[in-house]
């Protein structure tokens, strides 16, 4: 039997996962990891990487138990293969012997003033960047590493190499500074900012256009690719048996639609987390016109993603549940949130907006339209309201990406079904609610958590376990339960759709006068 391992570098935590062939989860163990803030420089977030090893051998040592206990046996010399997934935008910096000497997680946010200082360069250069690189300041590297630059100036002299988390992993696997191999892959990669969208490797003119060093930027590999092998030292560290094969891994959001078996083009996906991102499949590496969504390669090669992102729908769910519901279970909320009608008696929120990448910012948080009626208006009114306040904003992002490059509803290719996962998948009434709002078919897969499943496809692919990435995914994906939209309702939600961006627009107008707060700005506005 052959066994694959994943190992994930989120936000919040680490984790490794092994896989049987079948795409069966055998084992998995993971540890939360904290992020330091630099008190000299507000909205840092430092990545501890020497205790962020330590986690992840830990991971990796308790999955093994875990895996040995159910099997009855070691089953360390049964890995064919592992590879690797992280959050994206997240940045590790090496000198020139391999060691770390900077790293950063994807929610730092020190680089407002590098943000004012690239628009200053010149007025379109963020919008030429875009058309080359899918990205604007808003989340790349470009304004982190300027910050660099421009504060930590010894450790800039020193840079050799820049890397995302998922080729750290790697890295230290294959031997970190005594001869680790560092391979960038386009998935993650592309998320810097410094990526050429068609020719998926670094563009060093956008770099230079930026005023940032172009010997830093090491080799490419496709995801899939045969990185090196777990070294000596490494095995010793995590339990691992020296030589397993390691493969070129990916960003989360890409491989978690391969997990979801969504790799053909104009598939399209919802994952519903602490953030919602919408993504769809294109064999074409178009750009908007005004820059409104961000665009990534896939983790599988010759394609790329369209990507709207919604600000902090699983947080806000969060936050109401503790602040209002006394911590109550999600599913007894929902139980009693299905009792509302659809519509929610007429109440509009206002959390996240609509994408706009170049120009990205939120209104406040808000919940409009209610009265006294304890009958209509009560805890849970508000509750199923957040739900379908999520739902109305990835309605806005479905017809936002249908107008891009003849994908969507703009060409009649309007996708039919939309997989669902994410933890937000979990809920059916969420789940129904989204169906009815984007008046589609929505697909709720068995493995809602797909990214790791995603990475150990990917593992297997490259060791020749499977043929192809598409046809692995689409026979080890299965589908648990497909939610139709009910007419009725979807009439309903057509209508909330018009009133909420009428309403909308004014809420976003007070906060850029200063009148109210942003919920969320992007750096540098």
């Amino acid at each position: 039997m052959n066994y694959l391992m994943a190992i994930d570098a989120g936000t919040g935590s680490v984790r490794a996962v092994i896989f049987d062939e079948e795409g069966t989860e055998i084992a998995a163990s993971a540890h939360e990891w904290f992020h330091k803030t630099d008190p000299r420089y507000p909205g840092s977030m430092d990545f501890d990487w020497t205790a962020g090893w330590e986690l992840t051998c830990l991971c990796i040592k308790e999955a093994l138990a875990k895996a040995a206990s159910k099997a009855g046996k070691d089953i360390a010399t049964q890995i064919a293969a592992i590879s690797t997934t992280c959050m994206r935008e997240g940045l590790v910096l090496y000198d020139k012997a391999g060691e770390e000497i900077w790293a950063c997680a994807n929610v730092d946010a020190r680089a407002n003033d590098e943000v004012a200082q690239l628009k200053q360069i010149s007025p379109g250069l963020e919008s030429e960047i875009y058309h080359k690189s899918g990205q604007t300041f808003a989340l790349g590297a470009l304004p982190r590493l300027l910050w660099v630059k421009n504060k930590e100036g010894e450790l800039y002299k020193r840079l050799s190499r820049v890397g995302m988390f998922n080729d750290w992993l790697i890295f230290r696997l294959s031997g970190g500074k005594n001869g680790g191999v560092l391979l960038v892959e386009p998935s993650n990669g592309s998320t810097t900012g410094i990526f050429n969208l068609q020719t998926r490797t670094w563009d060093k003119d956008i770099a230079r256009q930026c005023g940032i060093r172009d010997d830093i930027f090491g080799e490419t590999a496709e995801c899939g690719s045969l990185a090196g092998k777990v070294s000596k030292e490494a095995a010793a560290q995590c339990g691992l048996c020296e030589g397993t094969p390691l493969v070129v891994g990916g960003g989360d959001c890409q491989l978690g639609t391969i997990g979801l078996g969504v790799t053909e083009e104009n598939g399209a996906a919802i994952f519903g987390g602490s953030f919602w991102q919408y993504e769809v499949n294109s064999t074409k590496a178009e750009t908007s016109a005004d820059c409104a969504i961000r665009v990534n390669c896939h983790a599988v090669p010759g394609m790329w993603q369209f990507e709207a992102l919604a600000f902090n729908p699983g947080l806000v769910m969060r936050w109401f549940r503790d602040a209002f519901c006394e911590g109550a279970d999600y599913q007894v909320l929902d139980t009693y949130a299905a009792q509302i009608p659809a519509g929610s008696n007429g109440m509009v929120c206002t959390f996240s907006d609509v994408m706009n990448y170049i120009n990205w910012r939120h209104a406040t948080p808000a919940f409009m339209n209610f009265n006294l009626d304890v009958a209509a208006f009560n805890k849970y009114t508000f509750y199923r309201a957040i739900m379908e306040n999520t739902a109305l904003v990835t309605r806005g992002h479905r017809d936002l990406v249908s107008g891009i490059g003849g994908i969507g509803a703009s060409a009649n290719k309007a996708p039919s079904t939309i997989t669902f996962a994410g933890g937000a998948a979990k809920s059916a009434l969420w789940s129904q609610i989204v169906a009815d709002t984007l008046n589609t078919r929505i697909a709720v897969p068995v493995v809602k958590e797909a990214s790791a499943l995603g990475t150990a496809i990917m593992a297997g692919f490259g060791v020749g376990l499977y043929k192809d990435i598409p046809s692995a995914a689409k026979k080890i994906a299965k589908i648990e339960k497909i939610f139709s939209p009910h007419a009725e309702d979807a009439a309903i939600y057509d209508k909330a759709y018009a009133t909420w961006q009428e309403v909308y627009k004014p809420q976003l107008e007070l906060a850029d006068k200063g009148s109210t707060r942003h919920m969320w700005k992007a750096p540098g506005l």
